[in-house]
């Protein structure tokens, strides 16, 4: 399992050098070289580290390890095809690293990133939606019932369109650069992750390197299925340039336009699962 952790940040770090890289050329830009988040993360690990008089020193240092932890649980949820609603649920708890890093530091910045992390919330409602129509059509939600079930009888994206929708909304909420990513925006500076840096910023990036595959990895097990290797990282390369587009096209949104849009999407695809509920 420790290979496959060793692998997946590699991967989730290149992921994110590839999107850089791909927003900057749509936009007409050369961009950064698609390894530059890996490099990142090396030339963090040396730095000088601090942490802030202002901070609160115990979730200031925590937070870091929590980000980490609970997205090496959530991949060993996908690879082991436990619920899905564990593997939710870790995403969830995601929310409690974002608002616990802007809360720790006593930055301005900080809070104002810890403040937008909870209005972002509304990125979370589609997933209600994801697990129910997910629910509704396999009757299971392991993810080892899932894939089977996809096996027999084709992927679930052509099942219930709608529920992929509603996931693909989640992950592009939590990508780098996203039209959603309030927390981050350029007038609070880094939000969140102003005051982290040195290893805590390495952290914090392999965490958000982890984070960024297994949303990607989950995507392609959960409404495409099971496929080779070289078939996986085609499609997630693909879903990521997909995103990259978005994201470079997209002007990001005030808070309050985030929360409308998201909220609005939500409405509809809840409604289209209770639409679901009444005629399966």
């Amino acid at each position: 399992m420790i290979e496959y952790l060793i692998v997946a940040v590699f991967a989730g770090l290149l992921l994110h050098g590839i999107h850089r890289k791909a927003i900057a050329r749509i936009q007409g830009r050369p961009g950064p070289p698609v390894w530059q988040e890996i490099l990142h993360v090396l030339k963090f690990s040396f730095k000088e580290t601090w942490i802030p008089w202002t901070a609160s020193r115990t979730l200031f240092v925590a937070v870091v390890f929590i980000a980490i932890g609970i997205w090496s649980t959530a991949l060993v949820v996908l690879l082991t095809g436990q619920s899905l609603l564990l593997l939710f649920g870790v995403y969830m708890l995601h929310k409690i690293v974002e608002h616990g890093l802007g809360l720790s530091s006593g930055s301005p910045y900080g809070k104002f990133g810890a403040i937008r992390s909870v209005m972002s919330a509304a990125s979370e409602i589609p997933l209600f939606a994801t697990i129910a129509a997910i629910y509704l059509v396999t009757n299971s939600l392991m993810i080892s019932d899932i894939l089977a079930w996809q096996v027999a009888n084709g992927p679930l994206i052509i099942a219930v369109p709608p529920a992929a929708a509603a996931l693909y909304i989640v992950v592009l909420a939590k990508m780098h650069y996203s039209p959603f990513a309030v927390i981050e925006s350029k007038e609070i500076v880094s939000g969140n992750m102003t005051e982290h840096f040195g290893v805590w910023r390495a952290g914090l990036d392999v965490a958000f390197g982890l984070k960024t595959f297994v949303l990607l990895y989950a995507f392609i097990l959960l409404f495409i299925g099971p496929i080779s290797l070289l078939a996986t990282a085609v499609v997630m390369l693909l879903l990521l340039l997909s995103l990259s587009l978005i994201c470079a096209v997209t002007p990001m949104l005030s808070p309050f336009d985030t929360v409308t849009i998201q909220i609005g999407a939500a409405g509809l695809i809840v409604a289209y699962v209770l639409l679901m509920g009444v005629f399966l």
